[in-house]
């Protein structure tokens, strides 16, 4: 049997994510052309993640539309707020089957290539050249739990906070959604005191290695997890530069890139308890 494309949208996953789109009733009186079929738009949607390729060089013979119907469905749905909801019922679903650890949580914030676009800044790291940082904060086992984009001039540890705020809250068992992990781990670029104290106030332990002293801290060991979700998160080649102008679209395909990431896990769970 030939292997599925990784654009395809099963049946499973499709069930999760037509109810969070919304609803578009066809005019009666002049009603026009009529609409796409979302599930084949948002395939033309993953195509352009995985792929990187330009929205007016879409193939046609794929039946996802048009290219600028794809941009435009993207556009809409980004502004309905789906993406943040399908990765936060994926993060239910991941907890619900006992595959997400909040006793601890890790954070990073590369560069990726960039064209252009709001939320870029010169970057101190990287010659002085505009870009933009991804950042990112995932459980234990490397799950992320939310991406942020900024500027390339901002520091790691200004966005320390911002990140543990836009955990959302994961519900998926009985009693409270949880939030907050037990402990934050961060490497040499958050070192910061002011911060720690801040992490405190969160309720959330701050194990952070300082600089100036030798390398062995051993909470490398453990926050290489955020390092393999990046590698996953860039595999899809539209997050690995940034050609979107408009900041939220890019932001778009980040927090879709992640929903992905935890329904592949959330699939790889399923079938050992198969």
């Amino acid at each position: 049997m030939a292997r599925p494309k990784p654009w395809e949208v099963d049946a499973e996953l499709w069930t999760v994510i037509e109810p969070l789109l919304p609803k578009v009733e066809r005019r009666t009186r002049h009603p026009g052309r009529k609409r796409h079929p979302d599930r084949l738009v948002f395939q033309g949607i993953l195509f352009v993640l995985h792929t990187g390729i330009a929205w007016e060089h879409l193939p046609q013979e794929l039946g996802f539309g048009s290219g600028m119907t794809c941009w435009r469905r993207l556009a809409e749905w980004t502004e309905a707020g789906v993406w943040p909801r399908l990765h936060e019922a994926l993060l239910a679903k991941l907890r619900s089957a006992n595959a997400l650890d909040f006793s601890r949580a890790a954070v990073d914030g590369p560069h990726p290539r960039v064209k252009g676009g709001s939320k870029t800044g010169r970057s101190p790291v990287d010659r002085g050249r505009t870009g933009s940082r991804h950042h990112l904060i995932t459980d234990a086992t490397g799950i992320p739990l939310a991406v942020t984009l900024t500027g390339g001039n901002r520091n790691d540890v200004t966005q320390l906070i911002p990140l543990l705020q836009a955990v959302p809250p994961v519900r998926g068992k009985r009693g409270r959604p949880r939030r907050r992990p037990n402990a934050v781990l961060g490497d040499r670029g958050y070192d910061h005191d002011k911060y720690r104290r801040l992490v405190w106030e969160l309720g959330v332990k701050p194990l952070i290695a300082r600089r100036g002293i030798e390398h062995g801290s051993g909470l490398g060991s453990q926050r290489w997890v955020v390092e393999r979700a990046f590698a996953h998160l860039h595999w899809f080649r539209r997050l690995r530069i940034r050609w979107e102008i408009r900041d939220d679209i890019h932001e778009a395909f980040l927090t879709l890139g992640c929903a992905l990431i935890c329904w592949r896990r959330l699939a790889a769970v399923q079938r050992r308890h198969s």
